[in-house]
């Protein structure tokens, strides 16, 4: 292995989820977004999971007020593994004592959500003078860890930060950080610039990032001399557009399937998804099926239309 290959070597991942998760409302209120089930895993067990499966078992996780049952979920509970020992739940208990020890996780607070920018900069003393990967807390991927490892391997060669992109229909590009770029033989691409929620007669593609990034250490230095973006709040994504005006920016079009969680319709679809493909939950199809025949009651209760949560 070569110096150059050691430096490239990415050791580190650092999962934002400080947000209040206001289009979950109230769901969480109390709880954080992060931690709502997909089937019987909460969500950031996913995101964790995928980092161990492309071999990044050091994780650095930002929360924020509220973010305390995170922390509980990944620490040991001694009484529950006893009372799982005593009933012979030995399955259960294997699951639980893995997702405690296999990864070495950290936690940093961001006080003030001033936004992903600077939610990334709280990891400025945890990641030092190192490349690192970058994996939002409430965007998951399938298959799990295929996309990261592609990311690793790609800034391992070239030594340019990565992100994951996906391709989006033309009629939703307003609606997303649409990438113009060079290149694309094997999904690989050189970043030339990011343009923020183009009309669609402007987008230069089609490509939009996709929760997933590689990112040098010169980032926290980037990001502390940008001013206040939208909202007043610190933009990952101004950031990026410096790297690609030094070009140091690539973008790798993942083979595989996002889901955010961030969103109630979102939510839902990924819970069914996962549900459907889950071997021990085989007879949910049927069950779907007859429930679409026999037809669905609308709710009474006043729930907002579609778009207003």
């Amino acid at each position: 292995m070569t110096e150059k290959y050691k430096k490239r070597m990415i050791r580190k991942a650092v999962i934002p989820a400080a947000g209040f998760g206001t289009r979950l409302l109230p769901a969480t209120k109390a709880q954080p977004k992060e931690m709502l089930p997909i089937v019987d895993r909460p969500a950031i067990q996913y995101v964790v999971e995928e980092s161990l499966h492309a071999g990044l078992q050091d994780i650095l996780i930002i929360t924020g007020k509220g973010k305390h049952a995170i922390e509980d979920h990944f620490d040991r509970n001694f009484e529950l593994e006893e009372e799982l020992r005593k009933s012979g739940r030995h399955s259960a208990l294997d699951e639980i004592r893995t997702l405690t020890t296999q990864a070495r996780i950290h936690y940093v607070r961001q006080p003030v959500l001033l936004g992903l920018g600077d939610a990334v900069r709280y990891a400025r003393d945890h990641v030092e003078s190192e490349s690192f990967a970058v994996l939002l807390g409430d965007t998951l991927l399938r298959p799990a860890g295929s996309c990261l490892k592609k990311l690793v391997e790609i800034h391992q060669r070239t030594g340019d930060a990565v992100l994951a992109v996906e391709e989006v229909p033309a009629d939703k590009v307003e609606r997303y950080g649409i990438l113009e770029v060079d290149g694309g033989r094997d999904g690989e691409y050189v970043v030339k610039r990011i343009i923020e929620k183009p009309k669609r007669e402007e987008a230069p593609s089609n490509l939009a990032a996709a929760g997933r990034y590689i990112l040098l250490p010169e980032i926290f230095d980037i990001l502390d001399a940008l001013p206040p973006g939208k909202n007043n709040e610190v933009q990952l994504t101004d950031a990026l557009q410096v790297l690609a005006q030094r070009g140091k920016l690539r973008a790798y079009r993942f083979q595989g399937k996002r889901y955010d969680v961030g969103n109630k319709m979102d939510y839902v679809l990924t819970i069914m998804e996962y549900a459907l493909a889950r071997p021990d939950l085989k007879g949910l199809h049927e069950a779907l099926e007859a429930m679409l025949r026999n037809g669905v009651d609308v709710m009474d209760e006043d729930f907002p239309a579609q778009g207003e949560s």
